[in-house]
């Protein structure tokens, strides 16, 4: 367990926006947290993620879907944040320990349709918008963004 604060990203299938969000997150202040992602429902890393991610230098082939319980009252969870509307109705709205829990809902880049670059396109237009979000949000910690 890092001395560092803890910030877990939820969504329902932990597949796409926050495994994404986990990536963007650790390049933007991985030195100033702990970042972690987990899912009511973990489907596994959607490889169009991994993808769209390995355009812009992120690397989350590593990363693995995680189920909210490996966390919940297991470690302290000083940050929550949200990032689609399912998990913020199926995952608990109070974490102990939790300093902030934010809700900020993106489209689900897995239920695009279309040809293989159609839903690229798709993964990457909500990876641009998490990115956009967290720096905000890391500069609202009062952490100067990377």
């Amino acid at each position: 367990m890092s001395a560092l604060p803890a910030v877990l990203i939820l969504c329902t299938g932990n597949s796409a926006r926050s495994q994404m969000a986990e990536g963007l997150l650790r390049r933007l202040a991985g030195d100033k947290f702990e970042v972690l992602s987990a899912g009511s429902d973990p489907k596994g890393v959607n490889p169009l993620a991994i993808k769209a991610m390995a355009e812009i230098g992120v690397d989350i082939s590593g990363q693995r879907s995680k189920h909210l319980r490996e966390y919940l009252g297991v470690r302290p969870i000083q940050h929550v944040i949200v990032v689609c509307s399912s998990a913020d109705e199926s995952c608990p709205r109070v974490w102990p320990g939790a300093f902030t829990r934010t809700s900020h809902f993106f489209d689900d880049p897995a239920a695009a349709t279309g040809t293989e670059e159609e839903r690229l396109q798709k993964f990457r237009e909500v990876r641009d918008q998490l990115d956009a979000f967290l720096t905000v949000w890391v500069l609202d910690q009062g952490i100067t963004a990377r």
